[in-house]
């Protein structure tokens, strides 16, 4: 049996080493990266699954974002400075070789994501094949930009309550607000 539980400070290099084994050499070099740099995943989000042995199986991280809107907060007028909307950044997501095919991945995302909702996280966005996703209700971003070089087809979003995406579009930038020492927006 599989248990997901939420991610904790000694979980990281166990999971880094899954993502290792998992994605091609040359990860970190991905523009979803530079956004992480010195921003921590958001607490109770990311969570890891473990068999009955305590062996890890898969591993989701959520990071906090933001997009420089350049409409204000009214939604109707240009802002003189951008209006910094808020949004979770899904990923990585893996599961281990043994333990694909398994639906654990999908576990993870769903799991997750509904945390994220009962948190009061509005948006959601990942870089990743729409077709996978779809699944789990993304849709393409088409004027949300991510840092380059990112496949613009490649930017999905999920809005956890209606409306979220609507008006949302702009650079994603790094997290700049204080710590989320309890998960929420």
């Amino acid at each position: 049996m599989i248990e997901l539980m939420a991610e904790q400070p000694g979980d990281r290099w166990e999971v880094e080493a899954l993502y290792d084994l998992c994605f091609a050499p040359g990860r970190e070099a991905l523009s979803s990266y530079r956004l992480r740099d010195d921003v921590p995943p958001v607490p109770g989000l990311s969570q890891v699954a473990r068999d009955e042995l305590g062996i890890l199986a898969g591993a989701i991280r959520f990071w906090p974002v933001h997009i420089e809107s350049p409409v204000s907060s009214e939604g109707s007028t240009p802002a003189k400075e951008p209006n910094l909307v808020t949004a979770l950044l899904l990923g990585p997501v893996a599961v281990h070789p043994t333990h694909q095919g398994e639906g654990l991945g999908g576990s993870l995302i769903r799991d997750s994501l509904a945390k994220a909702a009962e948190l009061g996280w509005q948006r959601v966005m990942l870089v990743g094949d729409a077709p996978y996703y779809r699944r789990f209700g993304f849709e393409r971003l088409e004027h949300v930009e991510m840092p380059p070089p990112t496949n613009p087809e490649r930017v999905l979003g999920l809005a956890s309550a209606s409306g979220a995406w609507e008006g949302v579009c702009g650079r994603v930038t790094r997290w700049q607000e204080a710590d989320l020492a309890a998960g929420r927006p």
